[in-house]
């Protein structure tokens, strides 16, 4: 590990002060990309935009249980945030097409980081929550 995330990994985040305001915690980036990125759809509609680009109603047939309005809203959420791309084609009838964009392709590359840790130490977790729920 370079000097430099071993610095980063064991300090606390830079900007953080003591104590942690509600303003502090509203201002800050990392929180609104948490909420983005943890969200019940944005991760699933990213991953399946990582691979190509899709058509609204392809997009809504791919994802079961995911609503056509929670669809609409999510996927503008996105473009908003410049994670995605929206592509108007003026077929009869008109057709969106969404792609990933480059800000989006290098979040997918931290979420696939996050999702490997997350099934490299799910054992690790579930031992945790075993522990604790045995101890209370």
């Amino acid at each position: 590990m370079s000097p430099l995330h071993k610095a980063a990994a064991d300090e606390p985040f830079v900007g953080v002060s003591v104590p942690v305001t509600v303003d502090d915690h509203e201002r800050c980036p990392a929180t609104a990309l948490l909420r983005r990125i943890g969200d019940k759809w944005s991760p699933v509609l990213l991953s399946l935009l990582a691979h190509r680009s899709y058509g609204f109603n392809e997009l809504d047939r791919s994802v079961q249980g995911l609503s056509r309005r929670m669809l609409v809203r999510t996927l503008r959420s996105l473009e908003r945030d410049g994670l995605i791309s929206r592509t108007l084609h003026a077929d009869t009838p008109p057709r969106a097409e969404y792609a990933l964009t480059d800000l989006g392709r290098s979040l997918r590359e931290l979420l696939n980081t996050l999702g490997q840790w997350a099934v490299a130490h799910e054992a690790d977790v579930q031992t945790a929550h075993a522990r604790y729920d045995a101890a209370y």
